[in-house]
This record gives C-alpha cells, sequence and structure tokens, in this order.
C-alpha cells in the first residue's frame, strides 16, 4: 500500500503543498479516561454510601459503560438514554432503585467527580511534539464516538487548544461510527479540502475499531496496547492482513510515523 493509501485524496489545494496528517482518538489515547472513570466511581461510591468492593464495583461500572455506550452508538439508545441506563443498572446492584429523572440526577453527580479527574496521558504531548519534529508541517486532527460538544468540551478542559486540531470529527455529528470507513473518510476530506494530503495515519487504544478500522479505510492504521492485551486470534489476523503497526506508549509513535508518512 502506498502511504497515502487507497482512501486517502491527494492533489491541489489553497497552499499547493501537500503535509502528513495524524489522527488520534481521545478517550484512553490522549485522555486518561478509564483512570478518570475509576476515580469518579470510586468518589462516588463514597457519597452514595453504598457498601461494595472497590475493584467490583469499577469493574460493573466499566461493564456497563462498554455495554451501554455501543447501544448508543448502534442507535437504540440515546446518549442521555445511556447514561441513565448505567445509571439505574448500577445503582440498583448496590441495593437502590432510580425512576428515569432520578437515575439523569445520579449520572450528573457521577459525572461531576468525574469530569474533576479528567487528565492527559503523560506520553501525549511530548509525543505531538516528537511527531512534528520529525515530520515538519505535520497536521492533527481527532476521530472520536461520541457527541461533538461533550468531546470539544473536553479538549478545552485538558488545555489542547483547538488550533493545534485543525478538526474534530465526532460520530454524533456525522450518523457513522467507528470502525466504518464512512467516518475515517469524513476526517480525511476536511483535511484534503483544505490543503493536499501527503499520507495519514490514525491511533488509538481499540485494535478492531480504531485501528483495524482505519487500517481498512486506507490510513496506517495504529493500536496503542498500553496494557499489552492479548487480542483474539480473529483480530490478530485481521490486524495482521491491515498492516497495522502496534505500540505500547505514545513514546514510540513519531519514529514508525516518520518511516512511513516522512
Amino acid at each position: 500500500m502506498t502511504p497515502e493509501g487507497p482512501g486517502v485524496p491527494t492533489g491541489s489545494g489553497p497552499d499547493g503543498h501537500a503535509r502528513p496528517v495524524v489522527l488520534f482518538d481521545l478517550d484512553d489515547t490522549l485522555m486518561a479516561h478509564r483512570e478518570a472513570v475509576d476515580a469518579g466511581i470510586a468518589l462516588h461510591l463514597h457519597e452514595r454510601g453504598y457498601v461494595a468492593d472497590a475493584a467490583s464495583a469499577r469493574a460493573l461500572w466499566h461493564e456497563l459503560e462498554e455495554r451501554h455506550y455501543h447501544a448508543y452508538l448502534a442507535g437504540s439508545l440515546s446518549f442521555e438514554g445511556q447514561r441513565r441506563a448505567r445509571a439505574a443498572e448500577f445503582a440498583l446492584a448496590h441495593g437502590e432503585t432510580l425512576d428515569d429523572a432520578d437515575a439523569g440526577a445520579w449520572f450528573d453527580r457521577y459525572f461531576e467527580r468525574y469530569r474533576e479527574s479528567w487528565a492527559l496521558h503523560v506520553d501525549a504531548l511530548p509525543a505531538m511534539d516528537a511527531i512534528e519534529r520529525v515530520l515538519p508541517g505535520v497536521r492533527f486532527g481527532i476521530i472520536t464516538n461520541g457527541e461533538l460538544d461533550f468531546q470539544t468540551a473536553k479538549l478545552a478542559r485538558l488545555g489542547l487548544a483547538t488550533e493545534r486540531f485543525e478538526h474534530v470529527v465526532a460520530s454524533g455529528a456525522e450518523g457513522v461510527a467507528k470502525p466504518d470507513r464512512r467516518l475515517f473518510g469524513i476526517a480525511i476530506e476536511r483535511f484534503a479540502a483544505d490543503a493536499p494530503v501527503s499520507g495519514a495515519a490514525y491511533v488509538g487504544d481499540r485494535l478492531r475499531t480504531d485501528a483495524i478500522g482505519a487500517a481498512e479505510a486506507g490510513l496506517v492504521g495504529v493500536w496503542l496496547n498500553r496494557s499489552g492485551e492479548h487480542p483474539a486470534e480473529t483480530d490478530a489476523a485481521a490486524a495482521r492482513a491491515a498492516g497495522v503497526l502496534e505500540i505500547r506508549t505514545l513514546a514510540e509513535l513519531a519514529p514508525l510515523l516518520a518511516a512511513r508518512l516522512g
């Protein structure tokens, strides 16, 4: 596959110069989402007076987040609906029954705790600085499964200046979600409309949703496997076939991208 890949358009643009594009997932790639969730639910657990093993409570909350958030992405729950469903099921598991309004208030209070714990992964900013050094003129963007306003609010709170990211593409605003190749295509088209794209890469923490999805859309797909996860053989085979690159930390990213996009 050529550096730009079949899904990356090139051509003339306003500045006449083709430049590489590096796109990132947000949660658990740049932002330490899981850590913020753990801190937020621990504080909320204490505030609600639930008697529970902290590790088991965190595991349940992550399982509910995964299940109900994917129901939202599939269109069977609204964004607010998946929040309330998570709250109601978690509360019920700890002996508290919530109606719909109470579940909304429960989640709002948890969310305050979660938001207080937002932070970037320590390797995020150094990695972008390093990429800028090895790929002069590189352009950055975000592709995220979520609501645009919510994700841009995260970027602002995290101190990630929006001018550093030329485009933020969110599934909630586009009607398609990763790993659908159309979402990656939308992002590349927006960059290409401003200036030619010489090649593009996408970095995310989910193998199939992020890295394989990006690679199958014609980008360089990079899997950020911070935990050293061993994927199912079907996913591993798909990753090999698509040419997915695997890293354990964003500090490994710049030299890989220099070799593929430079």
